[in-house]
């Protein structure tokens, strides 16, 4: 039984998580993505503006109380203080149709703290049948440019006085430091309201904060390719190819919104490409050691494959996200396929052979 692997998205009211989670279930690209949302009633986010994305079958999308949905709303706002009482039944519940899932999406409220939610996956009742793939963090480079952690305080208050779940004395730049420590990958939301040269002082900012090998993806409108945030999944195992993996709307036939210009995105991610590479045997721990010193060196954003172990009947998973990697063997080897360790390396300005030679 393969694990699932689960994104947690983390950001402040306004910094484009909902955005973000539009885009994504707008964009499968096959995949089969279930999404947990917290719930804030009025000032929360519009569970009807992710059900109208009509990702599942009609007779599917009717909720967690009356069949299967793809999206799941945890009533409780803030999860670190509600995972036990709402989170592990939901992620039961889940886990139970694991066969009908390739990934899972968690967003959870902007004044919650990760690391709670993160540790909860260690649980015996949920570790066996998924795993923290990567925290991605939403950050507003609008607000940050203007000297401010979020855009919209007077929204956020609001939110954080409507539940009664949270930590109400956690200075609002104490929570986003948080965020920002738990985070695997950034994404720079609302840059292109900001001028250049701010955008590149705030990424320098952003850069003290963050752990090393933690990157910073500028995304626009939510528009980001879902390899780069979703990890290893049997929907898309037999396309690790080289494909630029970042133009995902050329991949699809739905319809966009309106404002969605797409001409914003090639401004500064045409040259984010995936390099799919096939090695032999490996030794788990040194091929970690190696991606980890890659990641280090290289703009790589995420790493994923499988790997062929000397002496083990089942295959390797590997899924990287910035500076967290996840192993764990999914299946044993068929009969009628070659063992070999095939990885894809996501990222920008990528030497194919300088990295081929430091996997090695």
């Amino acid at each position: 039984m393969h694990k699932i692997p689960v994104t947690v998205v983390t950001g402040f009211l306004g910094a484009g998580k909902t955005t973000l989670l539009r885009h994504l279930l707008q964009n499968p690209q096959g995949r089969r993505i279930a999404v947990l949302v917290n719930e804030f009633g009025e000032v929360g986010i519009d569970g009807d503006l992710l059900r109208s994305c009509q990702v599942c079958d009609e007779e599917e999308a009717t909720g967690p109380n009356n069949g299967p949905s793809n999206v799941i709303e945890l009533t409780n706002g803030c999860l670190c203080c509600t995972v036990q009482e709402e989170f592990l039944p939901t992620m039961q519940q889940l886990l139970d149709r694991r066969e009908d899932i390739d990934c899972i999406v968690i967003e959870t409220s902007g004044l919650a703290l990760p690391k709670p939610l993160v540790q909860a996956f260690r649980w015996p009742e949920i570790r066996t049948g998924a795993t923290v793939d990567g925290v991605i963090a939403t950050v507003d480079c609008e607000a940050l440019a203007a000297g401010r952690v979020v855009g919209d305080v007077a929204a956020l208050l609001e939110q954080r006085a409507a539940d009664d779940s949270l930590e109400h004395e956690t200075p609002i730049e104490e929570l986003f430091e948080d965020q920002l420590a738990c985070a695997d990958l950034v994404l720079l939301t609302k840059c292109d309201r900001v001028e250049p040269i701010e955008v590149a002082r705030v990424e320098t900012w952003l850069k003290q904060e963050l752990r090393p090998g933690v990157k910073i993806v500028r995304c626009q409108r939510g528009a980001i390719a879902p390899e780069l945030l979703l990890g290893f999944n049997a929907a898309v195992e037999d396309n690790l190819d080289d494909r630029p993996s970042h133009h995902d709307h050329h991949h699809h036939d739905h319809d966009h919104d309106d404002e969605h210009d797409h001409d914003h995105d090639h401004d500064h991610d045409d040259d984010i490409s995936a390099i799919a590479l096939t090695l032999g045997t490996v030794e788990p721990r040194a091929l970690v050691q190696r991606l980890e010193r890659l990641v280090q060196e290289w703009e790589i954003y995420r790493i994923k494959g499988f790997a062929d172990v000397a002496g083990k009947p089942m295959r390797l998973v590997v899924q990287g996200v910035g500076p967290r990697f996840e192993t764990f063997f999914d299946r044993p080897w068929r009969p009628d396929e070659a063992r070999s360790t095939q990885l894809v390396i996501i990222g920008r300005d990528l030497d194919r052979s300088a990295i081929a030679a430091a996997i090695g």
